[in-house]
């Protein structure tokens, strides 16, 4: 997709979003951040929102000034993989669909920590908690109303280098190169996702987003005190754009209806830091077969999911 075929929506903002009556949204991280301004724009314009949190108390002040809203809060730990299957469990439970599942939530270089399941938990939260939810929650987005799945990575994810040669970090951590590995890995799946989903002739979509340059506690609160101070403190006061601006390529992605597919959408500004929607550029790596077909059979093998409607190999 050419730069030029977005041109109609180069001026894209939040404001455009379609009446979201009737339709039901899974968001995840969605108790601050652009999780929380994405939350807050689909529910103005009507949509039911599932907020998966962590902390359902945070979750619930985060959005208590939205009392006519339709929200209802849920915990969910991305980290932890019974935790996923735990909420997938509980929405089956609850609703009939799924209309849009926006994998938004991360975590930005910790000192090197495991998860409940003994992977590094920048690769298990940002991409191993997605994929799992995302495999769980395939059949209730087969049922929904345009169904889509938007997997938000970043910028970052052109630095990333392929994750499965030590995913659990045991022989060399590098905080904010693990973080761009799990931001590559969260391209090449929704790419892989979109390929799958097409040669199944699936009503779901898979589209990618990244938010650019955006003020958000994700670098406020970083736990390496250098990435705070360089992110946080020093970044984000003269680079960042605001987080309901940081939003908008999700927001476009998840809900408008010219969106395409397969396509990493962006700001559309000097270096995708800033700016309306507009197409980004995905990496050589993030498109390359081979690397969406080994992403897949490794995310399988660690969190033991299948997605059973989609082919196993191209």
């Amino acid at each position: 997709m050419r730069r030029d075929e977005l041109a109609s929506t180069d001026r894209w903002t939040a404001e455009r979003i379609p009446d979201l009556k009737g339709r039901t949204f899974v968001v995840t991280g969605a108790a601050s951040g652009l999780g929380l301004a994405t939350t807050r724009a689909l529910a103005d314009h009507g949509a039911r929102v599932v907020l998966a949190v962590r902390d359902k108390a945070k979750g619930r002040r985060m959005v208590a000034d939205m009392d006519s809203a339709d929200l209802e809060v849920r915990r969910l730990d991305l980290a932890d993989l019974d935790s996923v299957r735990e909420f997938a469990d509980r929405l089956h439970a609850d609703h009939p669909r799924v209309d849009v599942l926006i994998n938004n939530a991360g975590v930005m270089a910790p000192p090197r920590t495991l998860s409940s399941q003994g992977h590094e938990l920048q690769f298990a939260t940002n991409h191993l908690g997605h994929f799992a939810l995302t495999g769980f929650l395939l059949d209730l987005l087969m049922a929904g109303r345009d169904p889509r799945v938007v997997t938000v990575t970043s910028v970052n994810h052109r630095q990333g280098k392929f994750p499965s040669t030590d995913p659990t970090g045991a022989h060399g951590y590098s905080p904010m190169g693990f973080y761009n590995a799990s931001k590559l890995a969260n391209a090449i799946f929704g790419h892989e996702l979109h390929r799958r989903l097409s040669a199944a002739a699936s009503p779901v979509r898979s589209f990618l987003a990244h938010p650019g340059y955006t003020a958000t506690n994700l670098q406020t609160s970083a736990t390496t005190p250098i990435w705070r101070l360089l992110l946080g403190r020093i970044g984000n006061p003269l680079l960042a754009q605001p987080v309901e601006r940081g939003a908008w390529p999700q927001l476009f992605a998840a809900t408008d209806p010219t969106a395409q597919p397969g396509r990493l959408i962006a700001p559309g500004g000097p270096g995708e830091l800033r700016g309306h929607p507009a197409p980004g550029r995905l990496s050589a790596a993030a498109t390359d077969p081979d690397n969406g077909r080994r992403l897949w059979d490794l995310s399988e093998q660690l969190t033991g999911v299948r997605f059973a409607s989609l082919p196993t190999s191209s």
